[in-house]
């Protein structure tokens, strides 16, 4: 029976961000979180950013709080898109930008101005959103054009945490794979594809900064002297894992054969499908989904949906005028006793893309839209979730067209905790629906560790350990017919939303 030495997996999130601790015994995968934080993003003057050193202190206390054993590696997963540049003594030359900053508003109007958004999405597959790195770097480029002047290294946010751990200024596929300047096509392995120089040379962007790419399951590096002995542990190896979250969660995900899709559920929801290779064609586009990097050279089909954020952002309302803490189990009891249907939202609408003032925006989406307002907290929320359900169906409709066959649906992260959302989620899509892992995430990290560690053999072999060791919740689909309505419903509130402005929604 198998044992090992525990791995150390940092995953942070746009809200919090925990390390966890695994290790095999007896061929079972078990976990155990030793430290939660949160992710630490700062409002200065106009400008939203990431507060960078914070965040690090609070990974290297992680290292400090796991010095009582034997760690055999660590790896940091992070949200997507977003980086920082250092200049050429290594030195960060000013905070991260935070992707919901509002810099990036209209900014891909005056992109599509010197370059068509189809000669974009040619070279690189990736659905088109505003915070996207190719959209902030421009906005950088118009705004603070001595950032790119300064720098000699631009570096994704667990990128940057690496370098600063070990030293190594590289960047990792699957984080590199979402910042929509990486082309997917070409060579599979040892990383696949190569940055597009070419779009960023048309919009006047330096490429000097660009990293090398390294693909997951590289041994970068090793604990520098001065972080080990501050943090009173040894020189631990640190491996490039999956550093983008979605798809070290997708790693975790204990699924076999092809006809399955996946929801990452947290701030963002990433629903998506594993294919082999890219899906670039006029289809796609028109969908405006999204090829991101995977392991071993796989692609992640997927979409980008709003996901729990407007929630969270309710939450933040609800607790600050009531002085009061709400858990999402108790919203979602409230939900589940208010009227079926009555109000529904465009949740992918980019009105609700950037903080404050949550529910009044759903409030004014529903008075523009003549629908009821939703005013009670149990409203509100059964709303947000109804409406994800029904996103959720689109966008699985739409990709079982396009990519394949869709039997079954895995939700994985803290998303899959939410009962309510999970039986909308079977009962609209008419699939069924398997919860589980919820800590997909790290547990994806320690598996690529595992695995360049020779613990394991492969990922057919992790998979297997990750299937017998986290218990899956199954949800079946009930009264499928109910969601019909509200389905057309639904898509024509979505037509109306996309042909208004931002500001008259």
């Amino acid at each position: 029976m198998k044992t090992s030495k525990p791995f150390l997996a940092i995953d942070l999130g746009a809200e919090s961000g925990r390390a966890i601790l695994g290790w095999l015994d007896n061929d079972i995968l078990k976990i155990k979180e030793i430290h939660r934080f949160p992710s630490y993003r700062t409002q200065i003057g106009e400008h939203l950013f990431w507060n960078a050193p914070s965040i690090f202190s609070e990974i290297k206390n992680s290292f400090r709080l796991a010095s009582s054993e034997d760690v055999a590696g660590a790896g940091i997963t992070t949200w997507g898109v977003d980086h920082a540049f250092i200049d050429k003594n290594g030195i960060l030359i000013c905070l991260p930008f935070h992707y919901r900053d509002t810099r990036t508003e209209n900014i891909m109007e005056k992109v599509f101005s010197l370059i068509a958004k189809s000669q974009i999405f040619k070279r690189t597959g990736i659905q088109f959103m505003p915070i996207n790195t190719l959209f902030q770097i421009y906005a950088t480029k118009i705004q603070t054009p001595w950032i790119l002047s300064s720098a000699s290294k631009m570096l994704f946010m667990p990128d940057l945490f690496n370098y600063w751990l070990c030293g190594a200024a590289v960047s990792e596929f699957t984080i590199a794979s979402t910042s929509q300047m990486l082309n997917p096509m070409g060579k599979k392995f040892k990383p696949r594809g190569s940055w597009a120089k070419d779009i960023l040379s048309k919009l006047g962007i330096p490429i000097n900064f660009l990293p090398d790419i390294v693909p997951p399951g590289k041994k970068i590096g090793v604990l520098s002297k001065n972080i080990s002995e501050e943090t009173k542990t040894t020189r631990i190896p640190i491996y490039s894992v999956c550093c983008h979250d979605t798809a070290s969660a997708v790693f975790a995900i204990p699924a076999s054969g092809e006809r399955w899709a996946y929801i990452s559920s947290g701030t963002w929801s990433l629903l998506g499908k594993e294919i082999e290779q890219p899906l670039i064609n006029d289809d796609v586009l028109r969908h405006n989904f999204t090829n991101e990097g995977g392991y071993d050279g796989k692609i992640r089909f997927l979409k980008n949906i709003m996901g729990l954020w407007i929630w969270q952002e309710c939450r933040r309302q609800w607790e600050s005028e009531y002085n009061k803490k709400f858990s999402y189990v108790e919203l979602g009891e409230m939900a589940a006793k208010e009227k079926p249907f009555k109000s529904l939202i465009d949740v992918n609408n980019s009105m609700f893309l950037f903080a404050r003032n949550m529910v009044e925006k759903i409030q004014r989406f529903c008075r523009i839209t003549a629908q009821p307002i939703p005013k009670t907290i149990g409203e509100i929320s059964r709303s947000i979730l109804e409406s994800l359900a029904l996103e959720y169906r689109m966008h699985l409709d739409n990709m079982q067209h396009l990519a394949g066959n869709i039997d079954k649906v895995h939700i994985v992260g803290g998303g899959s905790q939410n009962k309510v959302l999970s039986s909308f989620t079977a009962s609209s899509t008419g699939r069924t629906v398997l919860c589980g892992p919820v800590e997909a995430t790290g547990i994806g990290n320690i598996g690529v560790q595992m695995i360049a560690a020779k613990v394991i053999k492969n990922h057919n072999d992790f998979k297997k350990i990750v299937a017998r060791s986290f218990p899956v919740i199954e949800y079946k689909p009930e009264d499928q017919a109910r969601w019909d309505k509200p389905y057309e419903r639904y898509l024509k509130l979505k037509k109306l939303s996309c042909v208004r402005s931002d500001s008259s929604i």
